[in-house]
């Protein structure tokens, strides 16, 4: 995941949301939002 741009990390995330992807996948995108500190970025959704 450190290959992905910020945006394309956001993107990633709402777009696994939206297709109801595994709990455990969209788990480790928001580890990774929260560790490169872009929480603020992205809108509480779960």
């Amino acid at each position: 995941m450190k290959s992905l741009s910020n945006e394309l990390l956001i993107e990633t995330y709402y777009k696994a949301i939206e297709l109801k992807l595994s709990n455990d996948f969209i788990m480790l995108i928001k580890e990774e939002i929260e560790r490169r500190s872009l929480l603020d970025r992205v809108k509480k959704t779960s």
